[in-house]
């Protein structure tokens, strides 16, 4: 932690002269449908010099997505949740209440084109969001996210706490990251999130933290600008 924090290797920020990025949180639950046709425009506007970056927060009703790389043997309950397929990178998640999503639109031309220093950035993110709670997020080589050890559970136990899927176009970037703050965790039941079943999932609040949304995204927006810049 104090490595990332003292380093912030992977930060990103913006060309000098660029405006700061839009901060923008959405009240209620989103329809996925709609977020997405929001998220298309605005990265196309974004890509034409029309808009200003922007990180948008909402929260989705239940609901499965599909990323690229998703496989049908891993949506284990289909019958579910809605399932929406999407162009975003990845496999099978769940959103939810309780979930903090975040769908980060930004010009990597005004920054870096470069999508694994992205995705480490966004890693980076939620791994100091996590610090302001005292809880140890770390990446893993192998697979995208941020987990968390549990050693009460067993040795070399650990937990999914947040997930990264994300898409460029025109190195524009949409789609985001998603943070488990209290959602219902047994919808995680109906697929192998991310398609990795031997590990688990978490929550602030299954961590035994009395985190809200809004706490949650306070700690995000620090530590967002610590990675990439003002909003």
């Amino acid at each position: 932690m104090v490595k990332i924090r003292d380093e912030l290797s992977d930060r990103l920020w913006a060309a000098p002269g660029s405006a700061p990025v839009e901060w923008r949180t959405s009240e209620g639950l989103t329809p996925y449908a709609d977020a997405v046709a929001a998220m298309e425009e605005r990265a196309g506007l974004i890509a034409e010099g029309r808009a200003a970056e922007c990180v948008w927060l909402v929260e989705h009703p239940p609901l499965y997505t599909a990323g690229t790389s998703a496989r049908d043997e891993d949506l284990v309950q289909p019958d579910r949740l809605p399932v929406f397929r999407t162009g975003r990178g990845g496999q099978f998640t769940y959103h939810g209440p309780g979930q903090r999503v975040a769908y980060v639109m930004l010009d990597l031309n005004r920054r870096r084109p470069d999508l694994r220093r992205f995705v480490a950035a966004l890693e980076a993110w939620l791994i100091l969001t996590l610090d302001r709670f005292n809880v140890r997020g770390e990446r893993r080589e192998d697979r995208v996210g941020v987990w968390v050890p549990r050693p009460e559970k067993g040795e070399g136990v650990e937990d999914k706490i947040a997930a990264i899927g994300i898409r460029v176009r025109r190195w524009v970037t949409f789609h985001g990251i998603s943070l488990n703050v209290e959602p219902d965790l047994g919808h995680f039941g109906g697929i192998v999130p991310c398609g990795v079943a031997e590990h688990g999932v978490t929550s602030l609040v299954d961590l035994g933290l009395p985190v809200t949304m809004h706490d949650a995204d306070v700690a995000l927006r620090a530590a967002f600008e610590e990675v990439f810049g003002p909003t």
